[in-house]
């Protein structure tokens, strides 16, 4: 006959038993994300108040799809610059650290070239980005994998459909309508907003071959004289007589009070300031040939993060057309990917600036037009 110790000894065994494998099959029926271990990486990134509240839009949608992925907003002020941030991660790669706790970056083509020439950037795998198949081929060109062109931006023209019934098409068609129409253009002072840094770049680099286009090498400077000599020639032609206001707001001022008629803006603060009725209703904005010039805004990964998986599933996420949607609608800009990709009724809504654009990258020959522009045509 058995004690009654020992059947209280084997009962207690037999509860354990059972509790342990109900705790195993109660594991097994909770939901998969649960047992998964959460990541969290850090994003860096500049602009801005409407990129600061793009991303604070885009981020809660991808981590509701991804919810074992957290994504730290690292927001720096615009004016700030995002060269501190990029040191900072130089500096981490030069102390063989890690990342400096910078996953994802977003930054300009300069920053990118000038990461990719210290190594900095990992190379993005197209099989955990497959949506990278939906970026058009030209805007990858010469990135080597390292930068994902996510949005983009374009100098267009704007002008008063009221008074323009017949907008130029073409950059001589442009340059003629200025000369017909004195004191009705304006661009900005190339050396405070990108929109007059545009029309000056454009006049100049029309006489010179593409390839000059991206090229910072000194030898183009002796190519520039029939631009210049363009410049100056339309000089009393513009808002009297040669008057060049301060950044890319002081032009749309001019055309918002009717002063007038034509100038270049940004696509994406002429499309704003038409919804928003800043701009009156009777503005339109087109592209010319060969075209303003305009850019990509990128995002990078600096290779030595160790969260480049959940990295590279933010980027495939940033790239499907329903985050491109918000992207365009938020930022009245271009999308990363394809237009084709992009809903039928968005790119109706943006088929006047759907053109395209011309990127340059001058480096340091930038400031030296903006030096001669100065003492030619604005001191002339």
């Amino acid at each position: 006959m058995v004690s009654m110790r020992k059947r209280l000894s084997l009962a207690a065994a037999s509860v354990l038993v059972l509790s342990t494998l109900a705790g195993c099959a109660g594991g097994s029926n909770k939901p998969a994300s649960s047992g998964q271990k959460q990541d969290e990486f850090q994003f860096y990134f500049t602009g801005s108040l409407n990129v600061k509240q793009l991303w604070e839009t885009l981020v809660p949608m991808f981590e509701k799809a991804n919810p074992n992925i957290k994504v730290k907003l690292v927001y720096i002020d615009s004016g700030s610059g995002g060269q501190s941030t990029l040191d900072r991660i130089a500096a981490a790669k030069q102390a063989g650290q890690k990342s400096g706790d910078i996953d994802l970056y977003e930054s300009s083509l300069s920053d990118l070239t000038k990461g990719m020439k210290s190594d900095l950037w990992a190379s993005l795998d197209k099989t955990k980005i497959p949506n990278l198949a939906k970026i058009d081929e030209n805007n990858l060109k010469n990135l080597d994998g390292k930068g994902i062109p996510y949005r983009a931006s374009a100098v267009v023209l704007a002008y008063n459909s009221a008074k323009v019934s017949n907008p130029p098409k073409t950059a001589d068609e442009l340059y003629d309508w200025i000369r017909q129409h004195p004191g009705r253009f304006a661009y900005n002072d190339p050396a405070t907003g990108g929109s007059g840094d545009s029309f000056v770049q454009t006049a100049i680099y029309n006489f010179l071959p593409p390839e000059a286009n991206t090229s910072q090498d000194p030898k183009w400077m002796a190519q520039w004289d029939k631009g210049f000599k363009l410049l100056k020639e339309l000089h009393p032609y513009m808002y009297q007589k040669g008057v060049y206001p301060k950044k890319n707001q002081g032009t749309l001022d001019l055309m918002a009070n009717g002063e007038v008629d034509m100038i270049p803006a940004w696509s994406d603060q002429g499309l704003e300031q038409i919804s928003k009725k800043v701009l009156p209703d009777t503005t339109k904005l087109t592209q010319i040939q060969p075209s303003f010039t305009g850019g990509p805004t990128y995002l990078m990964a600096p290779k030595l993060s160790e969260h480049l998986d959940s990295v590279a599933k933010f980027l495939n996420f940033v790239l499907t057309p329903e985050a491109q949607t918000v992207i365009v609608q938020k930022m009245y800009g271009y999308p990363g990917i394809k237009w084709s990709e992009m809903p039928a009724e968005l790119r109706d809504q943006f088929k006047d600036v759907a053109a395209g654009y011309r990127t340059f990258n001058l480096g340091d020959l930038g400031k030296e037009i903006q030096k001669r522009w100065q003492q030619e045509v604005a001191g002339q």
